[in-house]
Formats: C-alpha cells, sequence, structure tokens
C-alpha cells in the first residue's frame, strides 16, 4: 500500500516561563510591585491578517514599540509563526498560530491589602481595594485580585468573582470558593433580587432630599468605553442621597453644615465649591451609570478623570446637556483621543477590556528610560489618578433580608480634619422608598 498522506500536526505553541510561583511580587513606596518576567502570548491569525506580511501587521495592529523592535523580534525569534523563527516578510495564511515572547512590566498598583469581611466555606466577602483590576487583562496580571487571592491562598484555590468592579471603584466584591455558590448568587442578581449601594465624592453641594435621575445614556465611544446622558439612550435610573457636605476652608468661615455657599461661591471652579458624600442607589446597570448620572446633575465624582475633566467637557462639565447643545458627541471624543501619553493623564477610560490599547496610550507618561534587558520603554509609576476613584461599592444586600454586607467608609468619604460629620451611614429604607415601581436591574 503507498504511503498515505499524514495528518498535519497542529502548530507549536510556544511557552516560557511565564506562571511563576510564588509570584514575583514586592512592596515599595506603597505600591505593589511585579518583577518583570518573560510571557509568551500566542494568537491565531485572525481572517484580516491573511495574506498581509507579519511586519505589516504588527506596525499597524501592536503599536506600543516601534517597528524597528519588531522585525529584530522577528528575526530574533522573539517573534515566531507556529513554532518557526520566520523573516519580517512572512505572509500569513489561514491557521498559522503567531507568537510572541516579552518581557513583562506590569504596571504597579496599589499595596493596600484586600480587605475580608465576610467569609464562609462557599464564599469571601472582599473589600477590594481601589485601581486593582478584578481579572488579568491588558497590560495587568499578577497585579489583579484573581491573582492575588491565588498567591495568598495557593495555586490550587480558584477564585470565582460573583460581581464586577471596574479598575478604579473600591469596595465590596464577592469571591466564590465554588462553582456552586457562584451561580447561585449570580442568579441572585440576575433575578434583581440583590441591592448595591455607592458612596461617593462629588463637586460642590448636593441637593437636600432623595434625588432620583431617571436621564436615558447612550454610549457614545465603544471604542472609549465613553457614555452621556441623551435622550435616545437606554433607560437608566438612579436614586442619591447627600450624607454630607464639607465647604472649603475659605467657605467654612462663613457658611455652616445646614447653609449654602454664597452666590460668588457657587461661580467659582470646582475645586473651590466644596464637596459632597453622596449615597448612590443604582436601579438600573447601566455602564458608568452613576459616573455618568453624577455628572448630569453638575456634580461629578471630584476626581473622576473622564466625566470631571474640564479640558474634555468644558467649564460646565457636561451637566444638563442631554441633547449634546453644548458639545456635541464628535467634539468629546476627539478632545478625549488628543489626550497623549506622553501628558500627565488626566483623562483615561477605565474600562477592563480596553485597558491593554487604550491605557498603553493614554495613561501613565513616558518616563524617557528603557528596560536594560529588553528596551522597552518604561513608564513613570502610576499617580492618584491612576489608582484611585473616589466611588465605592459599600453595600450589598438581598432584598428579602437574608443577609447584608457593609464595607466601612473609605478614608476619602470621612470628615475631614477639623470639621464634624457622619462616619457610617444607615439603612436603606429612605432611597429604596423613592424608587417607584421601577425593578432592580
Amino acid at each position: 500500500m503507498g504511503t498515505s498522506a499524514r495528518e498535519p500536526l497542529a502548530p507549536s505553541l510556544v511557552v516560557t516561563p511565564c506562571n511563576p510561583f510564588p509570584r514575583p511580587y514586592y512592596l515599595e513606596a506603597g505600591l505593589r510591585r511585579v518583577a518583570p518576567y518573560h510571557y509568551t502570548y500566542n494568537t491565531w491569525c485572525k481572517e484580516r491578517w491573511r495574506g498581509r506580511r507579519l511586519i505589516d501587521i504588527f506596525g499597524s495592529e501592536f503599536r506600543d514599540r516601534p517597528l524597528e523592535y519588531y522585525r529584530a523580534a522577528m528575526e530574533s525569534g522573539l517573534v515566531m509563526v507556529n513554532g518557526k523563527v520566520i523573516g519580517p516578510d512572512y505572509v500569513l495564511q489561514n491557521g498559522d498560530l503567531v507568537s510572541h515572547t516579552t518581557h513583562r512590566h506590569e504596571p504597579p498598583i496599589t499595596a493596600e491589602p484586600i480587605g475580608v469581611i465576610h467569609e464562609d466555606e462557599d464564599m469571601i466577602v472582599i473589600n477590594k481595594p481601589s485601581g486593582v483590576p478584578v481579572h488579568p487583562a491588558g497590560r495587568y496580571n499578577f497585579n489583579s485580585v484573581v491573582e492575588i487571592l491565588k498567591a495568598e491562598r495557593g495555586p490550587n484555590f480558584l477564585p470565582r468573582p460573583c460581581n464586577r468592579l471596574d479598575r478604579l471603584t473600591s469596595g465590596i466584591m464577592f469571591i466564590g470558593k465554588n462553582t456552586k455558590a457562584a451561580g447561585e448568587l449570580d442568579l441572585k442578581i440576575k433575578q434583581r433580587s440583590v441591592r448595591k449601594e455607592y458612596i461617593a465624592r462629588v463637586v460642590g453641594r448636593f441637593p437636600d432630599g432623595e434625588v432620583v435621575c431617571d436621564q436615558p445614556i447612550l454610549q457614545i465611544s465603544p471604542k472609549l468605553g465613553l457614555n452621556r446622558v441623551r435622550a435616545n439612550g437606554k433607560a437608566a435610573r438612579t436614586v442619591f442621597k447627600r450624607l454630607a457636605y464639607y465647604p472649603t476652608a475659605s467657605q467654612a468661615g462663613r457658611t455652616s453644615q445646614g447653609g449654602s455657599p454664597d452666590d460668588t461661591a457657587q461661580e467659582k471652579a470646582k475645586t473651590e465649591r466644596g464637596y459632597s458624600i453622596v449615597r448612590c442607589l443604582p436601579v438600573t446597570g447601566r455602564t458608568h451609570q452613576l459616573r455618568v448620572h453624577l455628572q448630569y446633575l453638575g456634580h461629578p465624582i471630584e476626581n473622576d478623570p473622564i466625566y470631571a475633566n474640564q479640558r474634555v467637557w468644558g467649564f460646565d462639565l457636561g451637566a444638563n446637556d442631554p441633547d449634546a447643545v453644548q458639545n456635541t458627541d464628535e467634539d468629546i471624543i476627539a478632545r478625549l483621543s488628543r489626550m497623549g501619553k506622553e501628558e500627565v493623564a488626566d483623562a483615561v477610560a477605565y474600562y477592563d477590556e480596553m485597558v491593554d490599547k487604550y491605557y498603553e496610550k493614554k495613561a501613565e507618561k513616558m518616563s524617557g528610560e528603557v528596560c536594560e534587558q529588553c528596551n522597552t520603554p518604561l513608564y513613570t509609576d502610576p499617580g492618584a489618578q491612576e489608582l484611585s476613584l473616589w466611588l465605592h461599592s459599600l453595600r450589598y444586600e438581598d432584598a428579602g433580608g437574608a443577609w447584608s454586607y457593609v464595607s466601612p467608609l473609605p478614608k476619602w468619604a470621612l470628615p475631614p480634619q477639623g470639621m464634624d460629620g457622619p462616619t457610617r451611614v444607615g439603612g436603606l429604607e429612605e432611597l429604596v422608598g423613592a424608587v417607584g415601581d421601577v425593578e432592580f436591574d
């Protein structure tokens, strides 16, 4: 019998030592750092890559490094196709496996530990620090909640996050210890039988009483993860209630906690208006809902790099502009896109799915130095604007009263030195009573 054609072998995966245990963490200057390590990315040839030269693909789609780096990497074997060293002029075909081995540099995060509010045999309720992503994504791998918990509890521990918090948002998260417990809580959340409360620090004096905002929200740029109030957006509702107002030092001399700032103070820039601590009860669950609704009401989160950024939204910060008369969507997107990575970042779309590309372009400024081992341009350490957003997941509770978990107030929500104010919050009764007939999302 003649020689039969053999089935083609699957392309070889290129794997480097990229899963060290214990993790290469070290703490320095209030930051949790990860020592640089080698890591191999593997990706199958995408349809749009077929018939194109390898160097052209990297030059157009992977622009975080100079083209000269990629050319040298292809010639040296750091970039391979199907486990083989190829040149930059190789033309990709369907079924090709592209491998890129890099010397990975993760951004540092806060050294603040992950707090444990409650733990039983099925679930851990944690207090997530601000600035820490939940899952490995983009430039973050070991510096994530999932990987830190693995490092603390052993390599066989498999955390199962049950709710999501953006990287910059701090507060309560549920970590399932097993699939059954995680699935049951996930079902409760989807069935809208769980209530959530957040706390925010916002610009100026927030109005008295319960404030209901039911303005619809539209995503105007999926690429930037940018949203705003627009009449043709998705239905959204949030209930707000001021917990405290703290005037600036100059205002404090002429305004009491129960009074109103004078007209001159109202006209001053946002940094001179004092700030409020506001309780937030989201009834629906739109992306950036609390941030967008607070902006619309004229009281954006005080350190919000997107929605409190005058360079993007102008002096009024996008307040009360549902028809985009003051600022068109195109103007907002263009201004945000012009924020260069050589600048100090005061505008970053903190959105896990796009951290890799957008954060590299817009976040920390370049230090001007390069890694001695791989010549990768190095970033400066993140500043406060990359590590913190004054929005905190304060409370999760079962609507039927079976359980409730409340975290302590974050430091930025406590009374400033020399002033009196609340150090804890009450129940949800008043906020829930203002919800109306809309079901929780």
